[in-house]
């Protein structure tokens, strides 16, 4: 699991964004997102703090009035978030992230779009950037949603089944390029249908040291350690009803799709994929103070999957392949994982004063290799709590800070920007 220091954001984050958007007020009980932002603070910069680093300094305390976000609400805003974190695979790692929110059109109907781009570096030289978004053009007659992105990344490869030992692992790293695109056309309001492609090109998988248990890296195929590559397109439909993409308070979602791979594509592998995502938003109580969040995915395959295309329990990069969901938070990356993936979460998320809200969430799933496989006594399960703090009030733009324990013996903290789902 990944942990990232929210002190380091949060101190670089909500001094200008607080100041940027000082007049603003809480969203009210409808959930409707503010017309207007903030004006330009014209207090003086803050004094430096002793023993700083310069670099933090500058963030606490810039030398000239910082905007955020605009005063028009229409015009994209841009927050840089910065990323610091350490884990075992990675060592100590830095880098940063930029969030541009915008809406095309003067329509306030329409729903606005988002970017993410996230880059970083380690201690052990390893990388990850990538770029995902989701847009909506005027009047919503189109829907765009995808991701560009480039990763090498060791992991804990522990086989494939739904009950490998924890004791039983690979220290492995390979280089990944993810290419993936949903482009679709409005029906009738909130209903998209179009076509997706998804290409991977996965690179050499090595084996990082030999401490561990060699056993499951060399139960790959030498095509899958040698790298290869996935090109699958096919049908897609979309109903998004959410009233914020960002952070929903009502309304639903239905993701549908299959990918068919095959040589035809440029594919080393041909197999089909079968997913739908389906998640309900609602306020309880009479308000938006307290918000159930509900989401089931299911993802299945036939035909000759690679080890990494496989269903993965346990799903933290916040990529596309799971409309940038993290899905049973306090499983370690893809510790579970086989041709067919089913997992339901919950979360009740509460505001608490000011721009902190907390959340309790849980989950439960399982992998197989076939449906006929899965077994009641043989679920996999998930649940913890967390914080936001939300930095951005006028586009329900949140900071995340999850701690999380789950089946196979797997706990973490998750930090990172937006919503679980």
């Amino acid at each position: 699991m990944r942990f990232l220091y929210p002190l380091l954001a949060l101190g670089a984050l909500a001094a200008p964004a607080a100041r940027a958007q000082s007049t603003l007020t809480t969203p009210d009980s409808a959930g409707t997102l503010l017309a207007s932002a903030a004006a330009v603070t014209t207090e003086p910069a803050a004094p430096a703090t002793a023993g700083a680093p310069v670099g933090l300094n500058r963030a606490l305390a810039p030398a000239a009035p910082v905007k955020l976000v605009p005063d028009d609400p229409n015009k994209p805003s841009f927050i840089p978030v910065p990323i610091a974190f350490y884990q075992q695979e990675t060592g100590f790692a830095g880098g940063a992230a930029i969030l541009p929110v915008w809406r095309f059109g003067q329509d306030t109907t329409v729903r606005k779009s988002n970017a993410r781009l996230i880059a970083w570096i380690s201690q052990k030289k390893q990388t990850t950037v990538q770029l995902t978004h989701t847009i909506f053009t005027k009047e919503e007659k189109f829907f765009f949603s995808g991701e560009l992105s480039y990763y090498d990344l060791a992991f804990n490869y522990y086989g494939i089944g739904n009950n490998t030992n924890k004791d039983i692992e690979s220290h492995i790293q390979y280089p990944l390029w993810v290419f993936d695109e949903k482009a679709l056309v409005k029906v009738v309001p909130n209903l998209f249908v179009g076509v997706r492609y998804r290409f991977t090109n996965l690179g050499e998988v090595t084996l990082k040291d030999t401490e561990g248990n060699t056993t499951p890296y060399y139960t790959l195929s030498a095509k899958e350690r040698n790298g290869y590559t996935t090109s699958g397109v096919g049908p897609a439909l979309l109903y998004d009803g959410r009233d914020n993409v960002l952070a929903t308070y009502r309304g639903n979602f239905v993701d549908a799709h299959m990918l068919f791979n095959g040589g035809g594509l440029g594919s080393d592998y041909k197999f089909t994929r079968y997913m739908v995502d389906a998640r309900h938003f609602n306020p309880l109580f009479g308000s938006n103070n307290t918000i159930l969040a509900l989401q089931f995915l299911g993802q299945y395959h036939t035909g000759s999957v690679p080890f990494r295309e496989l269903g993965g329990m346990g799903a933290t990069l916040g990529g596309s392949l799971y409309n940038n969901a993290y899905l049973m938070r306090g499983i370690y990356e893809a510790r579970f994982r086989d041709r067919q993936f089913s997992t339901f979460q919950a979360e009740i998320r509460q505001k608490l004063f000011w721009r902190f809200d907390g959340v309790v969430f849980g989950a439960a799933g399982q992998v197989a290799p076939r449906l006929g496989d899965y077994k009641v006594d043989e679920m996999k399960y998930a649940g913890g709590v967390g914080a936001r703090f939300r930095f951005n009030r006028r586009d329900r733009l949140n900071i995340r800070l999850d701690y999380g324990v789950g089946s196979g013996g797997n706990s973490g903290i998750i930090f990172a920007v937006g919503e679980a789902f």
